[in-house]
């Protein structure tokens, strides 16, 4: 089987209601790039029908796989798709499909172009939030202004559902991180977590390239996020990443300088 070029990984927890058409565009859209590609999509334990939904969609998706996890949430979801994955670039978004595809096309270029990290910022020229409620964008601005504070860090936006890595730099980075892996517990509910920004911490100890880039994102009805609960939650987890660095529990990693560039919001 030839190894594609890219792995579009999609975790999904409860997706009765959308799965179908959200794996239907992104075949329709990968189907269209001029490189072989798989679609990676990790099911967190869900309790509805998205499981049988997935392994019908498998049928008739041959570049479709189908990974089924117990419920321990999203970070584990895509740490498990980022083990799996088989492309030199490997990238991830969230499955109500909040960025537009296309803008698929401007991070693989961006690694194409040296990076070794892209992430979708809803931050900064160029970028656009759509429909977006305002306590969901002050609860957002707060989390980063903590992220800023407690670890020196200048990203304009941790949080969005849509990053791109080097397969190699991915690897590297998950097997680093420390807040959630598979010896995880098993959760009863949904829940927002930070595994992001110890992502992105990590990469900027190892010396990484990091780009961001401003997206056009769009809200969706029925999210999962709880403020308040979630917020408790993200503000423990960044704690924790600083914890964990002092106690130096990031084995492997070391001090670098933070480079961290903004791409044009050019469509590439």
């Amino acid at each position: 089987m030839t190894r594609p070029y890219l792995s579009v990984i999609v975790p999904a927890y409860n997706e009765e209601h959308r799965i179908s058409d959200s794996v239907g565009q992104i075949c329709t859209y990968l189907h269209q790039q001029p490189y072989p590609s798989e679609l990676v999509v990790v099911d967190d334990g869900s309790s509805d029908a998205t499981p049988d939904m997935l392994r019908q969609l498998h049928a008739n998706h041959p570049e479709l796989r189908v990974i089924q996890n117990e419920h321990r949430g999203k970070a584990v979801a895509v740490r498990t798709g980022v083990v799996a994955a088989r492309g030199q670039l490997v990238l991830f978004i969230d499955a109500d499909l909040p960025i537009p595809l296309e803008e698929i096309g401007r991070m693989v270029a961006a690694l194409e172009q040296g990076a070794d990290v892209a992430i979708g910022s809803r931050e900064g020229a160029g970028a656009t939030r759509v429909g977006e409620p305002a306590h969901r964008h002050l609860m957002g601005r707060c989390f980063n202004t903590a992220v800023r504070l407690l670890l020196g860090q200048g990203f304009r936006d941790t949080q969005c559902g849509f990053k791109g890595f080097q397969a190699e730099a991915a690897r590297r980075l998950f097997a680093m991180s420390q807040l959630y892996t598979e010896q995880s517990p098993v959760l009863s509910r949904s829940a927002v977590t930070a595994f992001d920004v110890e992502i992105l911490f990590l990469a900027v100890r190892e010396g990484m390239r990091i780009i961001e880039l401003p997206v056009e994102w769009h809200y969706r009805p029925g999210s999962k996020v709880s403020p308040l609960a979630d917020s408790v939650s993200l503000f423990l987890d960044v704690v924790r990443i600083r914890w964990n660095a002092l106690r130096g529990r990031y084995q492997g990693s070391g001090p670098a300088a933070e480079r961290v560039e903004e791409a044009t919001h050019a469509r590439i």
